[in-house]
């Protein structure tokens, strides 16, 4: 039987750490404000490439100025949406191969989550802040466009923290993976901003299972301008799937880790 009041005590908790991580992340507001807007402007001058190459050609394979901005507005929200709630999901291996898995074995939470939900990165926000600010700019919004947006938003976050929990696990059997998980990230990244129109036959088919860009980018914006059942059916199997699939391998890895001497509080 589902146990109800299992996930409000959850939910509750996690509210608790997200809400000192926002009175940490504050604790210093000029510096927060810079990050935030640091990061609006290096997100800006990224799709400058965008706007002058649409200048040059209308469309390319069905895509044009339009539909980048929704791209951009749905990645860069569900990355930062990934920093503010769930910091920790960029150096998950750094905290199993050091050994500090330990603070979070010894508290009755689910490990993963709490693990994941322990920090929050400041910029996060800009780049979240960025998303929204993109769609608006796109010139498509109707409030049943803004809706599907942030279900977009939310699907495309679960696909990357679980696509990063399944990287960084790997930790558990190979050490720190911190290396492997920047490089995942960037191609997962990199990927997801480009139109999967682009790409055939094997490389398509890389972008939806070794590299599952398609999910975090492509697929959650034809949601929003061009909605179909089909589109978001594919979206949410993809977001199931992956989220599943970390799940797993990361209770796998538990059964290998291997503790430090001493358990390790974390303030």
């Amino acid at each position: 039987m589902l146990d109800i009041m299992g996930i409000f005590r959850e939910l509750k908790f996690l509210s608790a750490l997200w809400k000192a991580n926002l009175q940490s992340v504050l604790e210093y507001r000029g510096a927060f404000i810079w990050q935030m807007i640091g990061m609006m402007l290096n997100n800006a001058f990224y799709f400058i490439f965008w706007i002058i190459f649409f200048n040059q050609f209308n469309q390319i394979r069905g895509w044009g100025l339009s539909d980048m901005y929704i791209v951009f507005g749905i990645t860069s929200s569900s990355f930062g949406l990934a920093s503010i709630l769930f910091g920790n999901t960029f150096n998950l291996s750094e905290i199993i191969a050091r050994g500090r898995l330990d603070y979070y074995l010894s508290l009755p939470r689910p490990i993963l989550i709490h693990a994941l939900a322990s920090r929050s990165i400041p910029s996060g926000f800009g780049d979240f802040t960025y998303g929204i600010l993109s769609f608006l700019v796109a010139g498509v919004f109707t409030w049943s466009a803004f809706g599907r947006f942030f279900l977009g938003v939310i699907l495309a976050t679960i696909v990357f923290i679980s696509f990063m929990v399944i990287i960084q696990s790997l930790a558990f059997w190979m050490g720190n993976t911190t290396a492997l998980g920047n490089l995942f990230m960037n191609a997962m990244l990199t990927f997801a901003l480009y139109p999967t129109s682009l790409f055939d036959g094997p490389a398509k088919f890389i972008l939806f299972t070794i590299i599952p860009a398609g999910f975090m980018g492509a697929v959650p914006a034809s949601v929003v301008t061009a909605f179909s059942w089909q589109g978001l059916g594919l979206l949410l199997l993809g977001a199931c799937v992956l989220l599943i699939t970390s799940i797993l391998v990361f209770r796998s890895g538990l059964h290998k880790y291997e503790s430090g001497s001493a358990i390790q509080v974390e303030v």
